[in-house]
């Protein structure tokens, strides 16, 4: 099997598979080969396909039956789905003071931007953020996440309030807004604030009940896929691909909001909605609160390339409210790999204490 510069092997036979199984090459409740029958047929070691046999099973698309073999359990229909819990933030401590961005690696960045940028620091960039942060953002998501975005989709704002409040702007007030139930009580307040009808959807252990979806009035579907809080319930993939069918269906809109989804313990993170919905029914939401500092305030909002031109039609008289510095060390820090770094750190030392 040919090999991308920079990717790893085991990555390439997870998508091969991946895309036999949504395709229907591989249909539901069909055994896939044994491992070692793969790695004859592909050419590569045992190790390598058990890699990407654990990433499928991680996402809800195989299922290893003992002694017996690997099955598919996706289906197209999402009839039925397998249920699935994130792992708990106690065990593994999202919270430990090891999960700190470096606070020596964030100066040093600070002081190589005020020498470098100069004045540029002092000017106002445009509503959506500067060209260097958008662009940074754009490439770690399409080498991190798969999502293959341009920098005019991004846009900068002072954290996911903020940004929520941009969303009602672009999508209208009359939209009737589907929020999980429970859900992060922010999220409620703030589309409360900007006078817009709520509606409240039942989650169940993945995801918003199928029932409670097939029977929503809304116009516009936020969910939290990776780790809704408090419920701590993620979305495996088969119920990922029914909000996708049913804002397609509806022609709704759906904000992802995947706050804390790099923290994944697993070897690779889930497809975003975006990533499998990428041309007119997602906006993407996440921040760098969490990841970097809360102190930092800076999120940023990916919209499908039909709504980027009507966005700044709309908000382009605002002003972007993150400071240019802000805007040029995270740039830095994503473009030198510095971010990627703590952040993978993080996950190797949740794996540890999940004794993976």
């Amino acid at each position: 099997m040919a090999n991308k510069k920079g990717e790893a092997l085991y990555i390439r036979l997870y998508e091969e598979i991946r895309d036999s199984i949504v395709s229907g090459a591989y249909a539901y409740g069909s055994k896939i080969p044994a491992k070692r029958v793969m790695a004859e047929e592909k050419g590569l070691s045992v190790i390598t396909v058990e890699h990407a046999y654990n990433l499928l099973q991680e996402e809800g698309y195989i299922e290893a039956s003992q002694r017996s073999g690997y099955y598919v359990v996706y289906r197209d229909s999402d009839l039925i789905h397998v249920e699935k819990t994130v792992f708990d933030d106690n065990a593994g401590g999202l919270h430990a003071e090891a999960d700190v961005f470096p606070v020596s690696v964030y100066s040093k960045t600070v002081r190589k931007i005020l020498s470098e940028q100069g004045e540029n620091i002092l000017i106002r960039t445009e509503g959506r953020g500067n060209i260097e942060i958008r662009t940074a953002i754009a490439s770690y998501l399409n080498r991190s996440r798969g999502m293959k975005v341009s920098p005019d989709q991004v846009v900068i704002g002072s954290g996911s309030d903020y940004l929520y409040s941009l969303i009602v702007q672009l999508l209208g007030r009359e939209c009737i807004y589907g929020i999980e139930d429970p859900c992060y009580e922010n999220i409620e307040m703030m589309y409360a604030a900007n006078d817009v009808r709520i509606e409240h959807l039942k989650l169940g252990n993945n995801g918003i009940r199928t029932r409670e979806l097939n029977a929503s009035k809304a116009d516009v579907l936020h969910v939290t896929p990776y780790h809704s809080y408090p419920s701590g319930n993620s979305t495996d993939i088969s119920k990922r691909m029914e909000y996708i069918r049913w804002a397609k269906e509806r022609n709704a809109m759906i904000v992802e909001d995947d706050y804390e989804s790099e923290f994944s313990p697993t070897l690779k993170a889930q497809r975003t909605l975006f990533s499998l919905e990428p041309d007119s029914h997602v906006i993407y939401l996440n921040t760098f609160t969490r990841t970097i500092a809360p102190s930092i305030r800076v999120g940023y909002m990916i919209l499908p390339a039909s709504k980027a031109d009507s966005f700044l039609s709309r908000t382009g008289f605002r002003s972007c409210t993150v400071s240019a510095l802000s805007q040029y060390v995270i740039a830095e820090l994503l473009n030198s790999g510095s971010f990627e770094r703590h952040i993978n750190r993080i996950r190797r030392r949740m794996r540890k204490n999940r004794g993976e």
